[in-house]
Order: structure tokens, then C-alpha cells, then sequence
């Protein structure tokens, strides 16, 4: 997966982000809809009701994609590690 740069970040519609508001985790193709799950748990400073707005719109990118997802619900994903210092 490419490293998106900031102009390439600005490019992309909010609407094209697992967390809009935010403009965490792209959704704009196959790759990046799997770094969102992989890190879904690691986002930080967002509510629940936007974790499931989140969920959502990684479902519809992944079935757009063709995707496959082990998981039907983000309550399977395994928890973030917490970081080390």
C-alpha cells in the first residue's frame, strides 16, 4: 500500500474516510479499506454512535473493493494493543 501524502489526503472526499469528521483511515480502494480494519480499534478520540457510523462505511468499501471480511461485526475485531512507552 502507497503512503498517502498530504496532498493526496486533501484529494480525497471526507466522504471516502471510515471516519469522516476526523479524516482517519481512507477508504478509496482495496489496500487502504484493509489498514482501516487492521486499525479500527486504534482510533482514538471518537465516539461509539462513530465507531458504528465507521463500521458501516468500511462494509460498503469492502464489499465495493470485493473485500473479503472475517469479521461481521467490529465487536470481533481484537482489542489495540495498548502503546508502549
Amino acid at each position: 500500500m502507497s503512503k498517502l501524502t498530504t496532498e493526496d489526503r486533501k484529494e480525497i472526499s471526507a466522504k471516502e474516510y471510515a471516519f469522516p469528521k476526523e479524516k482517519k483511515e481512507p477508504l478509496e480502494n482495496a489496500a487502504h479499506v484493509r489498514n482501516a480494519i487492521a486499525r479500527f480499534n486504534q482510533v482514538e478520540g471518537v465516539t461509539e454512535a462513530e465507531r458504528d457510523a465507521a463500521w458501516k462505511r468500511i462494509q460498503a468499501a469492502a464489499k465495493r473493493f470485493n473485500v473479503e471480511m472475517d469479521e461481521s461485526s467490529r465487536k470481533e475485531l481484537k482489542p489495540s494493543k495498548a502503546k508502549k512507552s
